[in-house]
């Protein structure tokens, strides 16, 4: 009986699959429910599949005492500041029984108490092939298949077999990220919500930008592969027992959750003239998109290498997104940014893609299926694919495009990115202008309180008190509604930003004036009407400072120009 069962399961997920490519079977797979419904009023297995798949109710069978996949409420927006305890999120997660077979026990005591291993969707389910993913992991983890630790990174990470022993999934629990308080690897001490190793990210929202690059990579462009967030219940993760007695794990933990690639190598053990073009451009392309501070040579898997190293045809598929999506203007890492393809024109169908990208729909996007990432993140999306959109259209590399928005050391220091720069001038120019129509209202006020008073006083020096003295300008409120967008960090916890100043000149490199260190470039705490202005003020200075950095990029030699991949 266990063995048709698992039959079973394997024939739902062949189905899934055919589904994915336009094939309908949907009595077969009805069938299949219904028989494994039968099977397991006896054999009492917890196996997760979502109504969300395109189930039909079935008429007058008993409801099964399975976790169905949970409907994210988006009012859990600070659970990372409460997830000490997981009992703490239980009561934010829906439950659905529109599915007979797919219903919960009603007792949420029941769900602890219950030693099946569980797992549900919060995030990620409308996006192609999760589901296809979660059903494999909930397979191999009814058959008692156990994570296996990941030795490599700072971070707790496993693997997760099939009963073949084939890896199908990599799971990265939230609360064993790197600084967190469960740490495996001894780099914990810090509680989820707190900054990471990247200031700009708190620990506890890698998972979630783990997803987002996976939704953000539209049509599978640079190959993200597929990503969701989950909660696995009465599964053995490691737990830091430091401050307590029990040896017990907890019921749950929430972990983003990646379809494991089939990979020869990664691109650290490989020259760069291995790549194809192609790769290199699509995994710069995202990116730049996200701000991605994080992109080593470690994290682009090679395929297609066989062992026979051909120039220009091993595939890279890139992974590990959790330092993408910062809060604010960070200084990003690019291992591709001097290989010789990335100073190669952008194709055709790169172009097109790039002119196709929509940075305010997708940044719906993640406010819709991910409210746990914070608005200032998706305004740093919005702000880099405009920038990427404009200097594609300008003609510059991939190289060229990278190079601005990353910082520079210069004289032992740091200095800040082209692209930083230009955003303060952009803030400069923004309050210039509110300055300047501030003071044209309160001209405006003036006149018009003057001509009142002449026509109420005949002689005004007959009546010298009667005219009012003129009002004098202030322009703190003014300045104060746009201050944050140079955010001053927490000085006790080191600096998010080189030194940065306001530049007035028509340049835009980077520049160091000795200014207060600490600072950096942050779009949390502008108004929508204004953020509005702000970008319109930006895409103005772009063309300047394409020009003058491909004016510079004709002084520099060119590493690719004339190699062939």
């Amino acid at each position: 009986m266990r063995f048709l069962f698992y039959f079973l399961l394997q024939l739902i997920v062949a189905i899934y699959h055919r589904r994915s490519e336009g094939i309908n079977d949907e009595p077969a797979l009805l069938a299949c429910v219904a028989a494994i419904h039968t099977l397991m009023i006896y054999t009492r297995m917890a196996v997760v599949v979502d109504h969300a798949h395109g189930f039909r109710p079935l008429a007058r069978l008993p409801r099964c005492r399975l976790q169905s996949y949970s409907h994210f409420d988006p009012t859990m927006l600070e659970f990372t500041h409460n997830i000490t305890h997981p009992s703490n999120l239980t009561p934010n997660f829906h439950r659905s029984y529109s599915t007979p077979c797919l219903s919960l026990a009603t007792k949420a005591k029941e769900e602890f108490e219950s030693p099946n291993p569980r797992i549900e969707i919060i995030s990620g389910r409308k996006a192609p092939m999760v589901h296809a993913l979660v059903a494999e992991v909930a397979i191999a983890l009814a058959s008692g298949v156990k994570p296996k630790p990941v030795s490599s990174g700072l971070g707790g990470a496993y693997y997760l077999q099939s009963r073949k022993g084939n890896t199908i999934a990599v799971v990265k629990p939230a609360d064993e990220e790197p600084l967190a308080f469960n740490n495996p690897k001894g780099f914990a001490g810090r509680m989820l919500g707190q900054p990471g190793m990247k200031r700009s990210i708190r620990v506890g929202e890698t998972g979630l930008r783990e997803l987002a690059a996976y939704l953000l990579d539209h049509d599978g462009f640079a190959g993200v592969p597929p990503s969701a967030l989950v909660k696995i219940c009465h599964v053995t993760f490691n737990i830091n027992n430091s401050t307590s007695t029990s040896t017990s794990s907890p019921p749950f933990k929430i972990t983003s959750i990646q379809r494991y690639v089939e990979h020869e190598t990664d691109a650290g053990d490989l020259g760069p003239s291995g790549f194809s073009i192609s790769s290199v451009h699509r995994i710069g392309i995202l990116d730049i998109r996200l701000l991605n501070l994080d992109r080593h040579a470690g994290n682009m898997l090679v395929k297609n290498f066989h062992g026979s190293y051909a120039a220009g045809m091993a595939e890279l598929i890139p992974i590990d997104h959790g330092f993408c999506l910062p809060e604010s203007l960070d200084d990003p890492y690019f291992e591709w940014l001097h290989w010789p393809q990335s100073s190669m024109p952008f194709s055709e169908t790169e172009a097109e893609y790039i002119s196709n990208l929509d940075p305010f729909k997708d940044a719906e996007l993640l406010r819709t299926e991910l409210p746990l990432i914070r608005e200032c993140s998706v305004r740093v999306f919005i702000l880099c694919t405009i920038f990427l959109k404009r200097a594609t259209c300008a003609g510059l590399s991939l190289a060229d495009i990278g190079q601005m928005m990353t910082r520079e050391f210069i004289g032992g220091e740091e200095n800040w990115s082209i692209l930083e720069n230009i955003c303060m001038n952009a803030k400069a120019k923004l309050e210039a202008e509110l300055t300047t129509n501030t003071s044209n209202e309160v001209k405006d006020d003036e006149m018009f309180a003057f001509d009142e008073n002449l026509n109420t006083n005949d002689d005004v020096s007959m009546h010298p008190a009667s005219v009012k003295p003129q009002k004098t300008m202030k322009y703190s409120a003014i300045d104060a509604r746009l201050a944050r967008l140079v955010q001053e960090c927490d000085i006790k916890e080191g600096g998010c930003g080189p030194n940065p100043m306001i530049l007035r000149s028509v340049s835009f490199a980077g520049h160091n004036n000795n200014h207060e260190n600490g600072v950096c470039v942050s779009f949390e705490e502008i108004k929508e009407d204004e953020w509005l202005l702000f970008l319109e003020c930006f895409e103005e200075l772009l063309p300047e400072a394409f020009e003058e950095k491909k004016s510079t990029s004709l002084f520099k030699q060119r590493l690719g120009s004339s190699c062939e991949f």
